[in-house]
């Protein structure tokens, strides 16, 4: 199913509030920024847009004339009395009746086809932003010790399988490859880990939430998330669908990720200005079928297709996203700083952009066992690509100027409009498993003949176990 077919789907929510205007009058620097970030943008699509965003201003101004004229007639026919002028009269009616009907028919259809083309182009990008592939990551800062020299030895998996605290041969059993069990201190690792961050979020003024791990694909799609990629051949699944006896049924999805739901939870609103930010921290369970995945990067917990997730969230004004930015780096950084690993913040480039990011943070832990560094949190300012497609708005204070973000803004962007669309922004607070990972593999304890004997766990974590364990050493 196309993206247009899953919007045109059962839905309580409003028509996308896309800006072809803004598109319209920026298509070069729209083409030079899909380039930048690879987005798969069909060639032609951009000049289409214009096109098609002609022919529907031409529509809906005709289609404006012709119901005013038929306005005007009703108002003519009660006040003539003879039956012929009359019927004349009716006659004329009924043809703009059905020329209105036409109209009407056109316009959805080249609407449909402007929706359809204008949700492949990417949100803008940050003019800070590195340009290229992955290799361009700037890092911004360094957190931790020197990172431990990698070694095999440090394995994650075989770590877990020695002291008992992973299994993945029963998650493959019972569901397949990539899925798991945590047992005895390794479960009791992802509670503290949750309570601990969630503790870090509260106390940073992020109000706790539990979200819905089904979501209509709908809302995902808003988001800037594809059920599925029909780019890809042949075409496959990002998300798990589940499927419904019910085809008049909203089609739905297993989320994956908290910010999903978090973003449908304040669709269709308006917040005065004095409410915003609002700031909350959402668990859920993540579900990633990870199609495509291949090499060392399946292996173990480093990428699996569930898993338990915190996840900041934030609306606020335009003109405060930035800030907002900054300050869910600032919280990301003490959640990792606490937990005694060595981490690095980078400032990733284009090409690794999601459709919806106007700018992402990555953090990476160095992992030894994997002898490199790998993700475990980013944060993304999706300025208000989000929320026109979830209508999520504000009411401006009196007095109070827009703040445009560097971008290349064209004439119809610098109006200020009354209620302008929020701004949203998302951040991983902890995804547990890549986190398992970080701190078994700089945790794992070797006595003097290099035996595995235990974990070394930081005391950040401590007041937020439960229970004892021979295993393990708070640090």
């Amino acid at each position: 199913m196309k993206a247009s077919e899953v919007l045109s789907a059962t839905t309580d929510l409003p028509k996308l509030r896309l800006d072809y205007r803004a598109i319209s009058e920026s298509i070069v620097y729209k083409s030079h920024n899909a380039f930048n970030r690879k987005a798969p943008l069909p060639i032609g699509a951009l000049q289409s847009v214009v096109r098609h965003y002609d022919e529907q201003k031409r529509l809906s101004n005709e289609l404006g004339l012709k119901r005013h004229a038929r306005s005007n007639l009703g108002e003519k026919m009660r006040q003539i009395k003879d039956p012929i002028e009359k019927q004349a009269v009716l006659n004329e009616a009924k043809l703009l009746k059905m020329e209105v009907t036409d109209l009407e028919q056109q316009l959805v259809t080249v609407e449909d086809i402007l929706l359809g083309l204008a949700l492949q182009i990417p949100n803008d990008t940050h003019p800070d932003v590195p340009l290229g592939p992955e290799e361009a990551a700037v890092v911004l800062s360094t957190h931790g010790s020197d990172p431990i020299a990698a070694s095999g030895k440090r394995d994650h998996m075989d770590i877990g399988r020695a002291l008992g605290i992973l299994d993945f041969e029963a998650g493959a059993t019972v569901t397949g490859s990539s899925w798991y069990y945590l047992l005895g201190e390794a479960a009791l690792l992802e509670m503290a880990l949750t309570n601990y961050a969630l503790s870090i979020a509260l106390k940073h003024g992020f109000r706790f939430v539990t979200t819905p791990d089904v979501v209509r694909a709908d809302i995902a799609l808003r988001c800037g998330f594809q059920p599925r990629d029909q780019n890809a051949d042949p075409p496959v699944s990002q998300m798990y669908h589940i499927a419904s006896s019910n085809p008049s049924h909203p089609e739905l999805v297993l989320s994956g990720t908290a910010e999903i739901p978090l973003g449908g939870m304040f669709a269709n609103q308006i917040f005065t200005e004095q409410a915003l930010p609002l700031k909350v921290v959402g668990l859920g369970r993540s579900f990633r079928a990870e199609a495509g995945a291949r090499g060392a990067d399946t292996r173990g917990l480093y990428r699996v297709h569930q898993f338990s997730k915190l996840e900041l969230f934030v609306v606020c004004s335009e003109d405060a996203s930035e800030q907002m930015m900054e300050e869910l780096r600032s919280v990301q950084t003490e959640i990792f700083e606490g937990l005694n690993f060595p981490f690095r913040v980078l400032d990733m480039p284009t090409e690794e952009l999601g459709a919806s990011a106007y700018r992402k943070y990555d953090m990476e832990a160095w992992m030894p066992g994997r002898g490199s560094w790998g993700e475990i949190s980013s944060a993304s300012n999706c300025t208000d690509y989000q929320a026109r497609r979830l209508h999520i708005r504000y009411r401006r204070s009196s007095g109070t100027h827009r703040h445009t973000t560097p971008a290349s803004l064209s004439a119809s962007t610098q109006s200020a409009p009354a209620i302008p669309f929020a701004h949203t922004l998302n951040g991983t607070a902890a995804a547990i498993p890549r986190l398992v990972v970080a701190l078994i593999e700089n945790g794992a304890r070797f006595d003097e003949e290099g035996t595995l004997v235990g974990l070394d766990l930081p005391s950040t974590l401590k007041p937020f176990w439960h229970g004892t364990s021979s295993i393990i050493w708070w640090t």
